[in-house]
């Protein structure tokens, strides 16, 4: 008796849809572009910086005293990163109570307004902020760093001089956290909208307070997005030009001092003043500056990406 063996029939693919196709390829083609130009950027500061960084001393004229470029560089990184991190810490506590406040305790229409005022002031040009930081915050600090120095002077972020003009690193920084404050605010408002209201009810069910339950199962659950919106904005405090080089009294030096009238620059400041008068291999050293600039935001946005992948299951991040 014989027996036959049933033959798999194959499966037909579904047809894809003309828009399907259009939609996959025009975002294939928008990614790899992207990775190109990031690619063709970074092959220019290198190309053009290395000049820079190998120059002469006797040719390079935009430095004070005898050129050498870690001496001209390291001040540099020093004040990008030291002022962005002061306004990180200033704006981030703050941004995440806005975004609480809008999320779980403000009535409907007043969040609506909060979350547009919000929006709004993100889309606020840098140059207004420079303008509103040199002619209106930088004044009413001074009064401020005199009462630091006259009563905190043993700390020394506050042992002064304080500043006759108010134009410091702190002034620089509190700007640049108002600039960051309405981004990391409308990253974590959403993200906390997006906690499972089965959780929030179940935390109240068990009678934890509206604190408790924020404190228990919002904030571990917006975490990664707190997280990204917190990276987003110290990206822009770390490329910010317009506002810090309207706003700062720099020196080129490296001080803690937050309160005196000797401040550390930023790159992107010292470039934006610098260049116009640049010629030649000064050129090549304010993109060489570029370039670790360039390489710092990498490394910043690299670091958000790898904190946040540890939570693959939060959908909003990734």
């Amino acid at each position: 008796m014989s027996t036959t063996t049933p033959t798999a029939t194959p499966i037909a693919k579904p047809r894809q849809r003309v828009g399907d196709r259009v939609f996959s390829s025009s975002a294939l083609t928008a990614g790899t572009l992207i990775l190109a130009l990031l690619a063709l950027v970074a092959g220019f500061l290198v190309l053009e910086g290395i000049p820079g960084v190998l120059a002469e001393p006797s040719d390079v004229s935009i430095y004070e005293g005898r050129y050498d470029f870690a001496s001209f560089v390291v001040p540099l990184i020093f004040g990008t990163l030291w002022s962005a991190a002061i306004a990180l810490v200033l704006a981030l506590p703050l941004a995440i109570a806005i975004a609480l406040f809008i999320s779980h305790f403000a009535p409907r229409r007043v969040a609506a307004f909060l979350g547009y005022v919000m929006d709004l002031l993100a889309a606020v040009p840098s140059v207004v902020f420079g303008l509103w930081g040199a002619n209106v915050l930088a004044p009413a600090m001074q009064p401020v760093f005199v009462w630091l120095f006259e009563n905190l002077a043993w700390i020394p972020l506050f042992e002064g001089p304080p500043s006759g003009t108010g134009r410091t690193i702190l002034t620089a920084a509190v700007v640049l956290a108002v600039m960051i404050l309405p981004i990391i605010t409308a990253i974590s408002r959403e993200v906390f909208l997006q906690t499972p209201p089965l959780y929030e009810e179940a935390a109240l069910a068990l009678g934890a307070t509206r604190w408790e339950m924020i404190r228990t199962v919002v904030l571990p659950f917006g975490r990664p997005g707190i997280i990204s919106g917190a990276m987003l904005g110290l990206g822009r405090a770390l490329g910010e030009t317009m506002a810090v080089a309207m706003v700062l009294s720099a020196s080129g030096v490296i001080t803690f001092n937050l309160i005196s009238s000797v401040n550390p620059s930023t790159i992107a400041a010292n470039v934006a003043l610098r260049f116009p008068e640049a010629y030649g291999i000064n050129v090549n050293v304010l993109i060489a500056t570029g370039l670790i600039l360039f390489a710092i935001t990498l490394v910043v946005n690299s670091i958000a990406r790898y904190i946040v992948n540890r939570r693959k299951d939060f959908s909003g991040a990734n």
